[in-house]
């Protein structure tokens, strides 16, 4: 398989390059801004081939400076996993108009941008999995300081929704997981002192199998993945 991750160079994402490049020979292609750990990432490539690219979501230039790397080093994608994500934990009354604008623009539209720009580029049966929240899922326990990053997860969700039904003639299936709490530096930060009862590597290893499975049995759904009740 053909497989991008975004969100490669830390938390879930790196551990989910990591585990694809040790453990199978499909072709990868990691993103991240962080150039220095996503070459680290090269020494686990034993049997899969590893592609990078050093690159911010947050630009608006994938047309010129990401889809053409992807496709000259893949062709085609059989499997997405739009990773990448931003947290920024305030109190209402403390975030910013540049807060919105940041944490929407990273959590919700970059997939958004990336899915419509590689449209043309998706074998048949292609499985492309959102990462959200389960602060974004209706019904779940909520915490203070995290509206703006459950409502761009939520975001995420009807997105992933409303992206099954459209490209379903295409033969593209989509699913989100709303991943609970996981031990990752974006939740240290966001929670200090916090351990999650789920490590990164074990969540990467979930996914993993959930992208290359998942979709001979799931199509539009948002899935909660969570130790936690509700």
């Amino acid at each position: 398989m053909n497989i991008v991750v975004t969100g490669a160079s830390q938390g879930i994402g790196y551990e989910m390059v990591k585990e694809l490049l040790s453990e199978t020979d499909h072709e990868v292609f990691a993103l991240a801004r962080n150039k220095e750990k996503l070459e680290m990432l090269q020494k686990y490539a034993r049997k899969a081939t590893y592609h990078y690219l050093a690159f911010d979501l947050l630009s608006e230039n994938y047309h010129e400076d990401l889809i053409p790397h992807i496709v000259k080093k893949l062709g085609k994608v059989d499997v997405l996993i739009n990773n990448a994500g931003l947290l920024i934990s305030k109190p209402l009354k403390d975030l910013t108009n540049k807060d919105f604008d940041d944490l929407f623009s990273m959590n919700t539209k970059s997939a958004f941008k990336l899915v419509r720009d590689l449209l043309p580029f998706f074998n048949p049966n292609a499985h492309i999995v959102n990462i959200s929240s389960m602060g974004g899922f209706q019904g779940s326990a909520k915490f203070p300081g995290m509206s703006l990053y459950s409502a761009s997860k939520g975001a995420l969700g009807i997105l992933t929704e409303c992206m099954a039904e459209e490209l379903k003639e295409q033969q593209i299936k989509v699913n989100a997981l709303a991943i609970g709490a996981v031990q990752t530096e974006m939740l240290s930060k966001a929670f200090p002192g916090y351990k999650a009862p789920v490590k990164a590597e074990k969540m990467a290893g979930f996914i993993i199998n959930f992208a290359q499975e998942g979709h001979h049995f799931l199509n539009g759904k948002i899935i909660p993945v969570s130790l936690s009740t509700p």
